[in-house]
């Protein structure tokens, strides 16, 4: 499969997408290299801004099984993994699998469950396995956790402990559309063009299939990058633990994060290899989640998105 092939696909996953979901064009792009790098995102936004449609839609789109998980304070971690059932009929137990044996899974409001219930998790992100009473699982090779969080209730959440925060490639912030999108919804919603009902009566293809997806995954890994725009990226994540408003920067996880989500930026840009800029536009998403600022730094109203464009400024470009 070439990559003429790949840049085919993202052109009409982004077109497909663009049926259902009005705008975010931004937002449909990184969603797309965090399905097409095999990762997982974290998205950000005020309620109704077309979270849940947009991962309902891209699994429809990449051919993809989708669930979703409503997090809440008394979720349990069984809820999501499944659990062993004794059936009496044929006297043995079966497993009654959970939501996370999907391809896509969006985990919406996920800082509202306990720290219990988010490590179920864990293992699910990163090995793509699941272990219900000490038999481990696999899970689907394309299994991808889409995890939504309200940026602006607290009350009553759990803030999501570090290591989980890691594993997410990219922090995706969703805002409210512009003026033109938001009438553009209104006046398609109460009509048959609205949204969803797009989405339900087939009017948005599939643009490959499930088992397609891991072949073209395989494709962003023949994308060129030179030395010295890897040693650029490395030098822009080991600048954000010496920073002096830092007090943790990101780890190496960032650095291959960082490595993954340019080559996919490169291959949405229709290219074969990688530019400076392509490193530079995925800075802010791959590091903004994974660095602390120290309390008086924030106290001034700094911002991580203003360190890491500090730091941008501050590295020398390769030529």
């Amino acid at each position: 499969m070439s990559t003429d092939r790949l840049k085919e696909v993202l052109t009409q996953a982004r077109e497909e997408t663009a049926k259902v979901i009005i705008g975010q064009a931004d937002v449909v792009e990184k969603a797309l290299i965090v399905i097409f790098t095999g990762n997982h995102a974290l998205i950000e936004g005020v309620p109704g801004v077309a979270k849940t449609l947009l991962v309902r839609t891209l699994a429809h789109v990449l051919g993809s099984e989708f669930a979703r998980i409503q997090f809440t304070p008394d979720l349990m971690p069984a809820d999501i993994t499944g659990t062993n059932v004794f059936n009496l009929q044929r006297n043995e137990f079966s497993l009654i699998k959970g939501p996370v044996f999907t391809s896509f899974l969006l985990a919406d409001e996920i800082n509202r469950a306990p720290s219990k219930t988010q490590s179920a998790l864990l293992q699910a992100m990163q090995e793509r396995m699941v272990t219900i009473d000490r038999d481990t699982h696999q899970l689907p090779a394309n299994f991808t956790v889409f995890a939504t969080q309200n940026p602006i209730e607290y009350e009553g959440t759990y803030p999501l402990p570090e290591a989980q925060k890691d594993r997410f490639m990219l922090k995706i912030t969703m805002k409210a559309p512009d003026r033109a999108e938001e009438l553009a919804l209104a006046q398609r919603t109460m009509t048959r063009e609205a949204p969803e009902t797009v989405l339900a009566n087939g009017a948005v293809r599939p643009v490959i299939t499930a088992q397609d997806l891991q072949g073209l995954r395989e494709q962003l890994a023949s994308l060129t990058m030179r030395e010295e725009l890897i040693a650029y990226l490395v030098d822009i994540v080991r600048a954000t633990r010496q920073h002096e408003s830092v007090l943790v920067g990101a780890g190496p996880r960032a650095t291959q994060s960082l490595m993954m989500a340019s080559r996919a930026a490169a291959a949405m840009a229709g290219r074969d290899f990688v530019t400076p800029d392509d490193i530079k536009s995925m800075a802010v998403p791959v590091l903004e989640h994974r660095v602390i600022l120290r309390p008086e730094f924030e106290i001034e109203g700094l911002s991580v998105p203003e360190v890491i464009q500090q730091i941008l400024q501050q590295i020398a470009i390769p030529r």
